[in-house]
C-alpha cells in the first residue's frame, strides 16, 4: 500500500467545501414554502384563511356590518368544510352576528363561499391582572423567630405536657431555637 503525504496547505484547503457556482443560487423562500417537503401545507392553509377573511369582509360590508370584520377570526370547524366558525372578542359582536346569520350565509354564497352553518363563539378574555416577577430586593424572607402570640401558645402547651413526654422535649427545642 502506498502512503500519500500532503503538505499542510493542501490539507487545509481539503477541509473546506468549494464555494457554490453562481448558477446555484439560494431558492426563493416562497419556492420553499410551496414545496411539498417544506411548509406547503401551512402556506396553503394560511392563503385559504386569508381568502376566507376577505370573502367574509365583503359579505359583512354588503350587510352594512363591515366595521365588525377586524374583530372576527374566521376558520372552518375541524372535520367539516361546510361549517364556518367565527371567533369574536365580545358578546355584543356575537349577538349582532347571530341576528344576521341567515343573511350572512346567503351573502357568502353570492361571493362564492358555500357553507351550511355558522357557529359564533366568544373568545375568552385575557385576565385583568398580570403576573410580574419579583424584584430581587423584595424576595420573601421567612420570619426569624416566633411572634408574641405564637410564643404564648407554645408556652401554654408546654405547661400542659407531662415532664417526661417526647412532645414536651420537642416543644422545648422549638421554643429555644425560635426564640433567637
Amino acid at each position: 500500500m502506498k502512503s500519500l503525504s500532503l503538505s499542510p496547505a493542501a490539507l487545509f484547503f481539503m477541509n473546506f467545501a468549494r464555494k457554490p457556482s453562481p448558477k446555484h443560487t439560494a431558492h426563493d423562500w416562497m419556492d420553499y414554502l410551496r414545496d411539498s417537503d417544506g411548509l406547503g401545507s401551512i402556506l396553503a392553509t394560511t392563503e385559504h384563511l386569508a381568502k376566507l377573511k376577505a370573502t367574509l369582509h365583503l359579505a359583512l360590508v354588503a350587510l352594512e356590518q363591515g366595521h365588525l370584520s377586524p374583530k372576527i377570526e374566521a376558520g372552518w370547524r375541524s372535520g367539516a368544510q361546510d361549517e364556518l366558525f367565527l371567533l369574536v372578542g365580545s358578546a355584543s359582536i356575537g349577538s349582532r352576528l347571530q341576528q344576521i346569520l341567515p343573511s350572512l350565509i346567503n351573502e357568502l354564497a353570492k361571493n362564492g363561499l358555500q357553507c351550511k352553518a355558522i357557529k359564533v363563539r366568544v373568545k375568552p378574555s385575557p385576565p385583568a391582572w398580570e403576573i410580574k416577577p419579583r424584584d430581587e430586593a423584595k424576595k420573601y424572607e421567612a420570619p426569624k423567630g416566633l411572634n408574641e402570640i405564637a410564643k404564648k401558645s407554645w408556652q401554654e402547651l408546654l405547661e400542659k405536657l407531662p415532664p417526661d413526654s417526647g412532645l414536651r422535649k420537642a416543644v422545648e427545642r422549638l421554643l429555644q431555637n425560635k426564640s433567637k
